[in-house]
């Protein structure tokens, strides 16, 4: 297998892992764990594991000159991201969380191109519109042919600025990561993103984290903590940073697309919802989207004399 198909199955399953959350992380918050605290106890959580693995894998060091780098993918990719997302989903509603959230390949292209001097082809401008029309589909076309039993609830201003500034920061971040990809390996990089996102997340998440009563909380809900800190922040930033190993921040963000149709898959799977013909055409525009968003023109082998 190579690294390149690797790479898809792993932002593969990252999209299964976020499908899972919608369902396992319902009614955590803000009913038992504020959303400063939760991210509190996922970003030390996740922190912790990431010590305790690079320790038996990996003896790398990072070097002086590139904490400002390293600083700055802490602040974007840990800090804002999920702050901004989870006070931002608070105040907002989920609907509109999730049409704001598909801007972020949009977002990502831009800053690729501006900062790593991406080039921006007609196959990726063409992938990420396919993926943003399937994904609006998928989220507002029900609503407005009176499919869904979900009323359309109007948003929060505040929530939907914080949704929006999540997505922009996490563009930032994806772009910030890749050079220091290509410099040192994946796990060394997370972990001293995470390391480094703590202490700004600190301050912000200690008060709320303080305030839950573990003792109160069902065992359910437990295990639905557990599942956010190991699979939803441990595993996913793992295999999001492996990615970027072989795939541009482009290629990783439009796999955000994915994560309506695959919540959506396990909602029928699980007999919460029927399959109908408006969820398998978003699916069908949602892939075309991933595939022209990473597909690159076969070089021409030189000629022999």
């Amino acid at each position: 297998m190579s690294s390149v198909l690797k790479a898809h199955l792993a932002l593969f399953v990252v999209g299964i892992f976020y499908a899972i959350n919608y369902i396992v992380a319902k009614g955590i918050m803000p009913t038992y764990i504020g959303p400063s605290g939760f991210i509190f106890y996922r970003v030390f959580g996740a922190t912790i594991l990431f010590w305790i693995v690079h320790r038996f894998i990996s003896k790398e060091k990072i070097k002086r000159e590139d904490y400002p780098r390293f600083i700055q993918a802490a602040l974007f990719g840990v800090a804002m991201n999920q702050l901004f997302f989870f006070n931002g989903l608070n105040l907002t509603s989920p609907i509109n969380a999730s049409v704001i959230m598909t801007s972020n390949p949009v977002l990502v292209l831009l800053a690729s191109a501006v900062i790593l001097k991406e080039r921006i082809t007609p196959f990726k401008i063409a992938g990420i519109s396919l993926g943003l029309i399937g994904s609006l589909m998928l989220i507002v076309l029900p609503v407005i042919l009176g499919l869904s039993q979900i009323e359309w609830k109007s948003g929060n201003p505040l929530g939907d600025g914080m949704i929006l500034i999540n997505a922009l920061s996490y563009g930032v971040y994806l772009v910030t990561v890749k050079p220091l990809m290509a410099k040192y390996e994946a796990m060394t990089v997370i972990k001293w993103v995470f390391t480094f996102g703590c202490v700004m997340v600190f301050p912000f998440g200690y008060d709320q984290a303080l305030a839950v009563d573990w003792s109160a909380m069902p065992t359910d809900v437990l295990f639905g903590v557990a599942y956010v800190i190991i699979c939803v922040t441990f595993l996913v930033y793992f295999l999001n940073v492996y990615a970027m190993k072989s795939l541009s921040p482009s290629i990783v963000s439009a796999y955000i697309y994915l994560q309506p149709v695959l919540a959506g898959s396990m909602s029928i799977f699980l007999g919460m919802e029927k399959l109908h013909w408006i969820k398998v055409l978003s699916a069908a525009l949602i892939f075309s989207g991933v595939y022209l968003v990473s597909f690159r023109k076969s070089k021409k082998l030189p000629t022999e004399a």
